[in-house]
């Protein structure tokens, strides 16, 4: 059975969005005001502020208040669980396709005999 991991499942679902991974793409330039992350979204402030939410939830982001301005930034190690996980994965597939070439090669060799 695979292995539950709550965090994942937050990362990947925060980064389903395409709001939330332009926010991601913004902040990996460097820390920005939520007026900053606002300015190229077509919604209002609290649909923004759900997705910051999201990602902040999902551990992608940490935010701080600076006086009356709230700034984000990308949280250290934030995509971790993520690449983790794709890791696994591409370890598992990697053998997979490997045994497939053999088996296909093998296949090819009793042909020609």
């Amino acid at each position: 059975m695979a292995k539950y991991d709550t965090n994942l499942d937050l990362c990947f679902t925060a980064l389903g969005d395409p709001t939330r991974r332009r926010i991601l793409s913004r902040l990996a330039r460097g820390r920005a005001s939520v007026g900053e992350l606002a300015a190229p979204h077509d919604m209002s402030l609290p649909s923004l502020m759900a997705h910051l939410k999201k990602l902040e939830e999902a551990g992608l982001i940490t935010s701080t208040k600076e006086g009356r301005v709230r700034v984000c930034e990308l949280a250290p190690d934030a995509f971790m669980p993520v690449q983790g996980w794709l890791s696994e994965q591409k370890a598992i597939w990697a053998g997979r396709l490997d045994r497939l070439d053999d088996y296909v090669t093998n296949l090819m060799k009793e042909k020609t005999r």
